[in-house]
């Protein structure tokens, strides 16, 4: 899987991770996209929308398309959700610079 872009979903990258056998997805939340239960995600990307306090934590497919997401208070929160979802990601992410 390549390096994901600056922007996914309309919202600027400041952490992603691949998903891979360094993962495991918990079962803790299940993803409905258009009434189809989601697999797990190939790549985690915590993105923040310009001039917004709040983050956003999108599951993505092998492209770095957005496929899923939650809104988060806090980026502290979405790390806490994306570990929720998938043990181990809190060891993987990789920091955008600024």
């Amino acid at each position: 899987m390549n390096q994901p872009p600056e922007v996914i979903g309309g919202a600027r990258l400041f952490r992603w991770s691949v998903i891979d056998d360094r993962h495991r997805p918990t079962g803790n939340c299940r993803q409905i996209v258009a009434g189809v239960l989601q697999g797990p995600a190939a790549g985690l990307a915590i993105c923040q929308d310009e001039g917004e306090a709040a983050y956003y934590l999108f599951g993505c497919d092998s492209e770095w398309n957005s496929v899923t997401d939650t809104w988060h208070e806090t980026l502290e929160a979405a790390l806490e959700q994306a570990e929720f979802e998938y043990s181990g990601v809190s060891g993987t992410w990789i920091v955008v610079p600024e």
